[in-house]
């Protein structure tokens, strides 16, 4: 017999959960389907186990900084299973009070564990037993991409997701990629006392970054010691002795790296495969990514999908907000509810931190819009040499004949939270006057972005500290 819900949710990640409690608020009877930990990728080997080494990592670089400023600090040898301790302490604890406890209070919501499969469009199996629902929501996630490079086999090679299992400190890493997990755990390991090498196939790290922000990064990551190679064509892998080995063709010439374990970091691949999508009419791309259009709607009437495994913005928030307007168009269709990326900002936790909203330079001018530009250095911040944080820069993208503010790039220490405040001046379709004329604390980093702004019409260097 066929048991009937007001709506599936494939998942318990931060896409399933809140897309759960929008249903709750619908009074929807909700069966959650998951195979795994409650919670997903954010919380289990994702972003709170990463951002906790990586400030772990942190407290560590900046006992480096204290020592050159006199602070009486040491940098004694990293004790790792504590650090690892630490790590599951915290996981356990958010997946417990930020997931299990929530799921709990969920009313009228059932979980079942396993992997739902898809018989018909109203239909999905989970280990024998069939569920209906006239509303499905894909909300599965992703995976780490793993690419098949002539004899992977023979070396132990690392995903995201297994670095952040390991119990023991590898003493050499070489990282395949250059995206977003490659920078912030290549940083992390290097500042733990791993000696790594990254290795990225096009010219510049952070392909999808701004190039004035992935240059500073690349020259913040070097001075560190920490090699990054661009233009790398991966020949082969295979085992040198006890050690990983690297071959590799670099401007033309052949090249050998090693290092104690590999590390692929080559982006994520969406979990779509063998959950019966063709059964239910939902097309994917040929990356495997379940295409939506603004409302989360697919192509099969009544199943919409949301998160990561729509290949969009993998990013929790936008995914958590992705699964509630999936839920309102399903239960309100006449609501308009759709997603907007344009004004949702986007952070990518190296040291100094990325922040990102809206256009870039090029992307804005393929819009269509006519654009002027302004580059601040953050060492023009005062707050940067008081934190002795002056590596950076903070980038603008406006509208030439309004003035409107159509993207905010930045690479400064604690970017992280000032790019919320360019994403409301996005949101709002503020001006680079609306945010020069704004007052800032004196000094904070965030004053970064006014002088940014006042820099469109006049010399900063020219103004004194607090001027207007």
């Amino acid at each position: 017999m066929n048991e009937q819900y007001d709506i599936i949710i494939l998942g318990s990640g931060s896409t399933a959960f809140a897309a759960a409690l929008r249903a709750e608020v619908h009074g929807a009877r909700i069966l959650m389907v998951e195979r795994g930990e409650p919670g997903g990728t954010c919380v289990n080997w994702g972003c709170i186990p990463s951002k906790t080494l990586i400030h772990s990592a942190l407290l560590r670089h900046e006992a480096l900084l204290g020592q050159a400023v006199g602070v009486g600090t040491s940098l004694d040898r990293v004790d790792y299973s504590r650090l690892f301790e630490h790590r599951t302490e915290v996981v356990e604890f958010l997946r417990r009070t930020r997931y299990q406890d929530v799921l709990q209070g969920i009313s009228g919501l059932d979980l079942v564990k396993g992997t739902g499969r898809f018989r018909d469009r109203q239909t999905v199996e989970v280990a024998g037993q069939l569920f209906r629902s006239e509303r499905v929501l894909v909300a599965t996630g992703g995976f780490p991409r793993v690419l098949r490079f002539p004899g992977i086999e023979e070396v132990d090679y690392l995903t995201s997701m297994s670095a952040l299992l390991l119990k023991e400190l590898p003493a050499s890493l070489i990282i395949i990629g250059g995206g977003v997990i490659a920078m912030e755990l290549g940083q992390m390991y290097h500042r733990l006392g791993c000696r790594v090498t990254i290795l990225e196939h096009g010219p510049q790290i952070l392909p999808a970054v701004e190039p004035e922000l992935a240059d500073a990064l690349h020259r913040v990551l070097t001075d560190e010691g920490v090699k990054v190679v661009t233009g790398v064509a991966i020949c082969s892998m295979g085992k040198a002795g006890d050690l990983s080995r690297v071959s590799a063709e670099v401007d033309g010439r052949r090249h050998e790296y090693t290092g104690e374990r590999i590390l692929l970091a080559v982006g994520t691949a969406p979990a779509s495969a063998d959950i019966g999508l063709e059964l239910a009419g939902v097309e994917v791309d040929e990356k495997g990514s379940v295409r939506v259009d603004q409302r989360m709607r697919t192509s099969a009437e009544g199943i919409w999908a949301a998160g990561d495994v729509t290949g969009g913005q993998m990013i929790a928030s936008v995914g958590a907000r992705e699964g509630i307007v999936a839920v309102d168009d399903m239960f309100n269709p006449d609501c308009g509810c759709r997603m907007d990326y344009h004004a949702v900002p986007m952070a990518i936790f190296t040291d100094p931190e990325i922040g990102m909203v809206g256009y870039g330079e090029e992307a804005a001018m393929l819009a269509g819009f006519p654009v002027k530009v302004n580059v601040l250095p953050v060492s023009a911040i005062p707050k940067a040499h008081v934190a002795g944080q002056t590596s950076g820069v903070i980038k603008m993208v406006a509208e030439q004949d309004t003035g409107r503010l159509l993207g905010v790039h930045l690479f400064c220490h604690r970017g992280a939270d000032l790019i919320n405040e360019a994403a409301l001046a996005i949101r709002y379709r503020l001006t680079v006057a609306d945010l020069a004329d704004s007052l800032h604390v004196y000094p904070s980093m965030a004053e970064g972005l006014r002088l940014c702004a006042q820099g469109f019409s006049r010399d900063i260097s020219r103004l004194s500290c607090c001027a207007e």
